[in-house]
């Protein structure tokens, strides 16, 4: 049956993938893309073409440690096992960690109430082989303590116009909340960002990011940043730093669909 059957069911599957290889999440006409390759393994199990919803556009090279889709089908098929057949068909770097079913009128980005991203930066003079596209390899000193004072200023309700590249896909509304901003760094080197909000503009993170690398390196002082808020002008915050150092790392919905997602990646 069609859309709108008696039987249609509307499912929420959270996913991982490595996104070295693809460009970015949505289909396009002469690139490879995560949502191509997942829905061809997804249309080997189902045999049905699914109106696919996905919670974000990640760019080339950009990572997703969660990321969820949500599809309406009408196959019967339990939510277990539609996991596990379409995890036959996907290759190593995508997989479906977990999968449920969810109200008709759930859609994986309007349903959205945040998400969260990391940045993971290696910051050891001599490059990792192993973190190759998947950590930025910075050498210079950095000073977290500074850094975790400059990144407290995005914090909270602003107009983030100053971080965010403008194109088609930005909203007319650049306002963003801004939940949490951390930094640390594990024993071997590696440097982990970590920054929460109700959403995010257009290559948001990676210019914050950037913006605290030239924190670091002297030529922005930390007390800048909330001037570089306040005025609204790209121009004056840092570069966009590369975007395999970052990661999609969790999705919020409302507590009844974060707590089943826990659970169903826990099991995975």
């Amino acid at each position: 049956m069609g859309f709108g059957g008696a039987f249609m069911r509307n499912l929420l599957l959270s996913i991982s993938y490595d996104g070295s290889r693809y460009h970015g999440w949505q289909i396009q006409k002469n690139a490879v893309s995560v949502q191509e390759v997942f829905q061809d393994s997804l249309f080997e199990v189902l045999n049905e073409k699914c109106d696919i919803k996905g919670c974000s556009r990640t760019d080339s090279g950009v990572h997703a440690n969660m990321y969820c889709v949500s599809i309406k089908v009408n196959s019967g098929i339990p939510c277990e096992h539609l996991k596990i057949a379409t995890n036959r068909f996907l290759p190593a770097d995508i997989v479906v960690n977990s999968a449920m079913e969810v109200p008709l009128d759930f859609h994986a980005r309007y349903s959205c109430t945040g998400k969260e991203y990391i940045y993971k930066i290696w910051n050891r003079r001599v490059r990792n082989p192993f973190l190759v596209n998947k950590a930025f390899h910075y050498w210079y000193p950095l000073d977290l303590e500074k850094l975790q004072s400059a990144g407290q200023n995005f914090v909270g309700t602003h107009d983030f116009t100053s971080f965010c590249t403008l194109d088609s896909r930005n909203p007319e509304n650049l306002v963003r909340t801004v939940n949490s901003f951390s930094i640390d760094r594990s024993s071997d080197g590696l440097v982990t960002v970590k920054v929460a909000a109700d959403g995010f503009l257009y290559n948001m993170v990676r210019i914050m990011i950037g913006t605290l690398l030239h924190v670091s390196m002297g030529k922005i002082a930390p007390s800048q940043i909330s001037d570089i808020i306040e005025a609204k002008n790209r121009a004056l915050a840092g570069p966009t730093a590369v975007a395999h150092g970052l990661y999609l790392n969790k999705v919020f919905y409302d507590d009844n669909i974060n707590l089943s997602l826990k659970l169903g990646n826990e099991k995975s």
